[in-house]
C-alpha cells in the first residue's frame, strides 16, 4: 500500500486528532521531563516528530539502528535533524554480541525459527533499548491499533512492566489515512519506501512490500504466524492505566 494522495486541507476530524496529539504531548512533557520518543522512522513517528518540533518540547528523540536497516530508512535521520534542528540519538546493538550470534547461527538465522528471529530482535533492538530506558519514567511510541491484531487492544497510556516505566501511544486510535493527511498537509518528510508499498518498515531482510488486501504489517516477518509479528519492544506484559 502506497502513501495516499489526500486533500491538501485537513478534514475536521483529522484536525481534531492533530490538536489532541499536540495537547497530549504537552501534558506528557509536563508530567515526565525525562520522557523520550522512540522514532522508528515510520510515517506515524514522523507525525509525532513534527509535533514535538513545532511545540519545541524537550522530549528527546531516539531511533534504533539495528545494523540491518534499509538505506532509505537511515537517510531519513539527517533529514530530520536538518529539517527540525534536533538531534536524534541513535541506539546500536553491542557489536560483539551481534558477531557472536552471527558466528553461531549465521547471518540469516532468523528465517530458520521463531526463537532465532526473536533472539536477533532482542540483541539488536530490545537490549540497547532496555539500557537506554533504564532510570527513565516514560517513553512515547507511534503505535496504532489499526496496524495489526497484536495491537488491537492498545491503550493511549499504559504501564510497561517489561521496561518499568509509563508508556504513551498518542496515535493509538489514528487511522492510516489520518497519518497521511497530516503528512501531506504539513509536508512532513517520510521514508520513500512507503511509496513503494511498505506501510510498515523494519530491518531490510525482514520487511517486504505488501500485496493488495493484506494488513498493514503483513510485510513484517511474513514467513511467521500472524500472532507473532512483534519484535519484543511492544510485546511485554502491559497493564493499562487511566492516569
Amino acid at each position: 500500500m502506497s502513501a495516499p494522495a489526500l486533500a491538501p486541507e485537513l478534514l475536521p476530524a483529522v484536525a481534531q486528532r492533530w490538536h489532541t496529539l499536540c495537547s497530549d504531548l504537552q501534558a506528557i512533557a509536563r508530567a515526565h521531563p525525562d520522557a523520550v520518543f522512540a522514532n522508528s522512522l515510520a510515517a506515524e513517528d514522523m507525525v509525532i516528530q513534527h509535533a514535538l518540533a513545532r511545540l519545541a518540547l524537550p522530549i528527546q528523540s531516539f531511533t534504533l539502528n539495528t545494523g540491518r536497516l534499509h538505506e532509505e530508512t537511515l537517510a531519513l535521520i539527517p533529514r530530520i535533524q536538518e529539517r527540525y534542528n534536533v538531534h536524534v540519538h541513535v541506539l546500536e546493538p553491542d557489536p560483539k554480541t551481534v558477531a557472536a550470534h552471527v558466528d553461531a547461527h549465521g547471518a540469516y538465522a532468523f528465517y530458520d525459527s521463531l526463537e532465532l528471529r526473536k533472539a536477533c530482535c532482542h540483541l539488536r533492538k530490545v537490549a540497547p533499548l532496555t539500557q537506554f530506558l533504564q532510570g527513565r519514567s516514560a517513553w512515547v511510541t507511534g503505535q496504532r491499533r489499526e496496524q495489526s491484531q497484536t495491537r488491537a487492544e492498545l491503550h493511549a497510556v499504559e504501564n510497561d512492566t517489561s521496561f518499568g516505566l509509563r508508556k504513551f501511544n498518542p496515535l493509538c486510535d489514528w487511522l492510516h489515512d489520518d497519518v497521511w493527511q497530516v503528512i501531506r498537509h504539513f509536508q512532513i518528510p517520510y521514508n520513500p519506501l512507503h511509496d513503494q508499498g511498505y506501510p510498515s518498515i523494519g530491518c531490510d531482510p525482514c520487511t517486504r512490500a505488501i500485496r493488495p488486501g493484506e494488513d498493514l504489517r503483513a510485510g513484517r516477518w511474513w514467513w511467521e504466524q500472524r500472532d507473532s509479528i512483534e519484535c519484543g519492544l511492544h510485546q511485554s506484559p502491559i497493564r493499562h492505566t487511566s492516569n
